[in-house]
C-alpha cells in the first residue's frame, strides 16, 4: 500500500493555487482585485495563477467591459470543484495514516 501523499494533486496542492481555489469553492464569480487582495498576492502572480489553473480546466476566467475598463470575474468549475475536493480527501487521509500511538519515543518522554 503506497502512502497517500502520491495522490496529492501536485498542481492544487501549490499554496496560492490551494488558496485561490480553497476561496472560490463556495462562491460565485470573483472580482479580480478581490483575489489579489484576499490571496495578498501581486496583479502578475495572480495573473500567472489563473492561467494555469484555466488551461487545467479548474477555473474560468471571463472579462466584462466596465465603462472605460475591462473588469476580470473568476470562478470555479465542476472540474475544479471535484478536484478540490479530491485533494482535500487525500490530506486528511494523510493526517488520519498517522499513527495513533507512536512506536517510539516522544519528546515528551523521560528516558530514565
Amino acid at each position: 500500500m503506497s502512502h497517500p501523499r502520491k495522490d496529492l494533486d501536485a498542481l492544487i496542492h501549490s499554496p496560492v493555487r490551494f488558496s485561490l481555489l480553497a476561496a472560490l469553492r463556495n462562491l460565485e464569480d470573483v472580482d479580480f482585485r478581490f483575489l489579489a487582495d484576499l490571496l495578498e498576492v501581486s496583479d502578475s502572480s495572480l495573473s500567472q495563477t489563473l492561467t494555469v489553473l484555466v488551461d487545467a480546466g479548474l477555473i474560468d476566467v471571463r472579462k466584462e467591459a466596465a465603462g472605460r475598463r475591462t473588469r476580470t470575474w473568476v470562478g470555479i468549475t465542476d472540474a475544479g470543484r471535484a478536484a478540490f475536493n479530491r485533494h482535500l480527501a487525500v490530506l486528511q487521509s494523510i493526517v488520519d495514516s498517522g499513527p495513533d500511538h507512536p512506536a517510539g519515543r516522544t519528546r515528551g518522554d523521560d528516558p530514565s
